[in-house]
């Protein structure tokens, strides 16, 4: 498995806008805003591939000087497990030491705070409601 950062407008941008739809959006019966892909431009996209199809994804986006924001944290379902995660966030939480961050916030769904607490974040205020279902603030120290 090959993990890299990808580039905006890319095929390997539009694999991963596939899989976000396919695993995030499309079960919540939503679909990307494209002011929202817009920004997207600015922000660290990195996949997770065999060969050239994409396993996984996920994106970093600067909050402030110490901090990053995860977002959109997606794999195939029937690779769901199998340490493609995992291996993202280590992949991610390396970029953001090398760039200088200090912090590691997301939004994370309610049915994935067990993945992030295992790999040493915690959950860091209330539940709240985003695309429609519950989500925790959670963040690490890098």
């Amino acid at each position: 498995m090959a993990l890299k950062i990808i580039d905006h407008g890319s095929k390997e941008y539009s694999q991963m806008l596939q899989l976000r739809k396919d695993i995030l959006r499309k079960p919540l019966g939503l679909d990307f805003d494209p002011e929202e892909l817009e920004k997207e431009k600015d922000e660290i996209l990195i996949g997770a591939f065999e060969e050239e199809k994409m396993l996984g994804c996920c994106m970093l986006i600067k909050y402030d000087t110490k901090t990053i924001r995860l977002r959109q944290m997606a794999v195939l379902n029937n690779l769901q497990g199998k340490g493609i995660g995992r291996a993202l966030m280590q992949f991610a939480e390396n970029i953001a030491r090398d760039l200088g961050f200090r912090r590691i916030t997301m939004h994370a769904r309610k049915s994935a705070i067990g993945f992030y607490e295992k790999l040493g974040y915690s959950v860091t205020g209330e539940e709240f409601i985003e695309v429609t279902i519950p989500h925790f603030n959670m963040e690490k120290s890098l």
